[in-house]
């Protein structure tokens, strides 16, 4: 049975709400979070946490403007901290926002929550743990798309944590369902009214020949995808699945006529 994103036990009860705290990364205060955090050391961020409970919902902010929680700290790349998803729980429990945004004081930047952090390190058991505290799985915000975190696990190749992302409910575009190889997915969605352009089908096949998914990558040429669209990273098809090790991927694409971006220029 596929766990959905807000499973019915999950704990919904008000949490204790507290003032927002700001303060610079190099605060002892925000110092001893990041150290307990990072060392895994959970019975001392609980007593940072009861100490000051306003700490939670912090708002951690380095040197570049970067304004951060400290779930995004749990999930920052490269992920896979020690007890991860025991420090989501505890910092969930005391307040702290589960989908809260990180944040850019300067620039604009990609508002994304612990969520997609967590997808972009691969990190599935701290992706379990928000989940599980009730994290949003089609958050908006992911990086170069604006997505949700299953935008950001298929843009940094991460597939465990889209694969995870899947088995908990979310939804798939094209490209991300030409990436994890889910062909019933695909033929539904270029099958749909309105009709995928091809501009969309030739970007399927980009992320399928990167995903090593040559099922989906053979019905996308089929229906006039461009095999020498020199995109993502400046590589073609071709190149995507050399960067993916599919050897024999790489040849059957050559066989239908794709090249490499180096013979194309």
């Amino acid at each position: 049975m596929v766990t959905t994103s807000h499973p019915a036990d999950v704990d919904r009860t008000p949490r204790p709400v507290h003032i927002m705290l700001s303060m610079p990364a190099d605060d002892p205060r925000a110092v001893a979070l990041t150290s307990a955090i990072h060392d895994g050391d959970v019975e001392r961020l609980e007593r940072q946490l009861r100490d000051e409970p306003q700490l939670a919902s912090a708002r951690i902010e380095d040197r570049h403007g970067v304004s951060r929680t400290p779930l995004h700290i749990v999930a920052d790349w490269p992920g896979h901290c020690s007890n991860g998803a025991r420090s989501v729980a505890a910092l969930i429990a005391a307040g702290a926002d589960v989908d809260a945004r990180v944040l850019h004081t300067t620039t604009n930047v990609s508002p994304e929550t612990a969520l997609h952090w967590a997808a972009s390190s691969d990190d599935v058991t701290v992706l379990d743990a928000l989940l599980d505290g009730g994290a949003e799985i089609e958050a908006s915000g992911a990086v170069f798309t604006g997505g949700p975190p299953m935008s950001d696990a298929v843009v940094f190749a991460q597939w465990r944590a889209a694969r995870r992302l899947l088995e908990r409910g979310a939804s798939t575009t094209i490209w991300q369902a030409a990436a994890l190889g889910l062909l019933d997915r695909v033929r539904e969605l270029c099958t749909a009214e309105p009709a995928p352009d091809l501009n969309q089908i030739t970007n399927a096949l980009w992320h399928a020949s990167r995903g090593g998914q040559r099922e989906v990558a053979e019905y996308l040429i089929d229906l006039g995808a461009d095999v020498n669209w020199i995109g993502h990273d400046s590589k073609t098809p071709c190149d995507a699945a050399k960067t993916f090790g599919d050897a024999e991927l790489v040849e059957w694409l050559r066989e239908r006529g794709a090249r490499h971006a180096t013979e194309l220029r």
